[in-house]
């Protein structure tokens, strides 16, 4: 069985039983400023498992969905064992979350007004992973059908991530989305450095442009 249903199942559970109820949603929530204790640390990881309401979480598991699949699979053939694979696969996703969620622990450690929550900081990690493998491949969009090249996407998306994390002007975790980019994106090197030829000379010379455009 995928370890990405599993994944999205769990998620999907205590993110409903969080909408009911305040109290687990707090304390499962991201809240850099009451963790000065060690105790606290696991929200890291806990925040990642509770949404704001169902569109967040609607459009977090679509995007796992949609590409988690594609590095679980990628992980069994790195590890020639679907075992070992999923087992990779599940601490990268696991680990991604926390690694995420740092820059927001670190950068907001004295502001009692910040909380966050989403898996997003993984989702954005697993996404950054698969457009490792397939820079050119295009992501679609409902107001975009035809989508956009995975590599453009990116640099739009931690542009865009950094400005936002830097205006700080909306509740959106924007840290969390360019950390757990970069750090898929480096993840996926390390479990296959030797793709790393590929995708430079992919990007040195990419496809015709009517590619791009659909």
């Amino acid at each position: 069985m995928f370890i990405t249903y599993i994944l999205i199942a769990i998620t999907a559970l205590v993110s409903i039983a969080a909408f009911n109820n305040r109290g687990l949603l707090n304390k499962l929530m991201m809240y850099p400023y009451g963790m000065s204790q060690p105790k606290e640390y696991y929200r890291l990881l806990t925040s990642g498992f509770i949404h704001a309401d169902w569109m967040h979480l609607i459009f977090n598991m679509m995007t796992f969905y949609f590409f988690g699949f594609v590095v679980e699979i990628k992980c069994i053939e790195v590890c020639h064992s679907i075992i070992g694979g999923q087992i990779l696969y599940a601490l990268f996703y696991l680990s991604s979350i926390i690694v995420a969620s740092l820059p927001a622990l670190i950068k907001h450690k004295n502001h009692s007004y910040y909380m966050s929550l989403g898996a997003s900081g993984g989702v954005s990690a697993i996404l950054f992973f698969a457009i490792y493998y397939a820079p050119w491949n295009h992501i679609g969009f409902i107001f975009l059908p035809k989508g956009i090249p995975a590599i453009i996407f990116a640099i739009l998306y931690s542009w865009y991530s950094a400005y936002m994390s830097k205006k700080g002007t909306d509740n959106i975790g924007h840290d969390a989305h360019l950390g757990g980019g970069v750090f898929g994106f480096t993840i996926a090197f390390f479990v296959d450095p030797s793709h790393g030829l590929d995708f430079l000379n992919s990007i040195i010379h990419p496809p015709a442009l009517s590619t791009w455009i659909g």
